[in-house]
């Protein structure tokens, strides 16, 4: 009975002895996960090795903090600082004029699920800027984030800064998605945005038309245009920090479709450019832009009553919807029209 009742206990001893081993390296596994994932730049505390020990009784040995290695091995970033510019990432370049897509060297990465790809979106939105987490708990759970939603983030940033430097050494401080404060940020001198790149076309187009060359004009507003695909910053278009540079996007947008149309009426295209008025104004009923535009294009294509009976019924639009008269330029237009003025051809 006695020898039984100590082999009883050893057992119970040993199990107990295994449980805290396994919780032991519980901990630590956890740790170094979260510092994969949040790229720490220190090494982890000695209360964390201490803690492990400790729980796992006089038969564990304690770990030991990782040691600097001249080749190869896991090191710290603070460790060497003198390394971390040496090799300068491959230039990650965004599409957010439309559903978010990412190239790296020409080839697209896969940006990960919903959520993911709208802190992707949101931090592009707000390029060279740092972006809180408070920001994007509120913007990704719509302002009512479950208990796991930063641990959750660190996972989507963890994630990000994989796909967007793929070669990145481990432990090496991340250069794309970079962590600001208690936040993170896209670096503007490794990325490019196809939003900038349309504001650029936009004002060399329009530059180009005030120097009357409707030709270069003509070439960058369609290098413009030619880069939407849709909504733009489509996954986060609603949120409070973005709404406002999607009203600016869409309405430069409209501005270089009319560009592009007084480029085409400039360089003899008239036909083509009634068609593409046609639909616009349609849309856009209020422009008054287009509608001189359109009018002035059919005049040219030898349609004169048509480009008048635009002007009337734009300006009985303006007078029943809005209560005003057209702008001084329809009418100026519509007298010219009348008088076949030399200066409209």
């Amino acid at each position: 009975m006695g020898g039984s009742s100590r082999s009883t206990r050893s057992v119970a001893e040993l199990e107990r002895e295994v449980r805290e081993l396994r919780q032991a390296n519980e901990t630590l596994k956890m740790y170094f996960t979260m510092a994969l994932e949040l790229d720490l730049q220190s090494p982890p505390p000695a209360a964390v090795f201490e803690m492990a020990r400790e729980r796992a009784g006089a038969h564990a040995v304690a770990p030991q903090p990782p040691a600097p290695r001249p080749h190869g091995g896991v090191r710290w970033a603070q460790e060497d600082p003198a390394e971390a510019g040496d090799v300068p990432p491959t230039k990650v370049e965004f599409r957010v004029l439309g559903p978010i897509e990412a190239t790296i060297g020409g080839r697209y990465v896969d940006l990960g699920a919903t959520k993911q790809r709208a802190a992707l979106t949101l931090l592009v939105s707000q390029v060279g800027q740092p972006v809180s987490v408070d920001v994007l708990v509120e913007a990704l759970w719509d302002g009512q984030p479950p208990q796991s939603a930063i641990s959750s983030l660190h996972a989507y940033i963890a994630n990000l800064r994989r796909v967007l430097e793929p070669d990145r050494a481990p432990r090496k401080p991340a250069k794309v998605l970079r962590t600001r404060g208690r936040g993170y940020l896209l670096d503007s001198s490794v990325v490019d945005v196809d939003a900038h790149r349309f504001g650029t076309c936009a004002t060399a187009g329009w530059q180009a038309l005030d120097r009357c060359d409707p030709q270069r004009a003509l070439d960058e507003f369609e290098a413009g245009l030619a880069l939407w695909r849709g909504e733009a910053y489509a996954e986060v278009s609603d949120a409070t920090h973005v709404s406002p540079e999607v009203v600016r996007l869409e309405e430069l947008r409209l501005s270089v479709v009319e560009g592009r149309c007084a480029a085409l009426i400039a360089v003899g295209a008239h036909e083509v450019a009634v068609s593409e008025l046609a639909g616009f104004t349609q849309s856009h009923p209020l422009r008054e832009y287009g509608c001189e535009l359109f009018s002035l294009a059919l005049y040219r294509a030898g349609r004169q009553a048509d480009a008048l009976s635009v002007l009337r019924m734009h300006q009985r639009r303006m007078a029943e919807d809005l209560g005003i008269s057209s702008s001084p330029a329809l009418q100026r237009l519509e007298v010219e029209i009348l008088r076949q003025a030399p200066t409209l051809d």
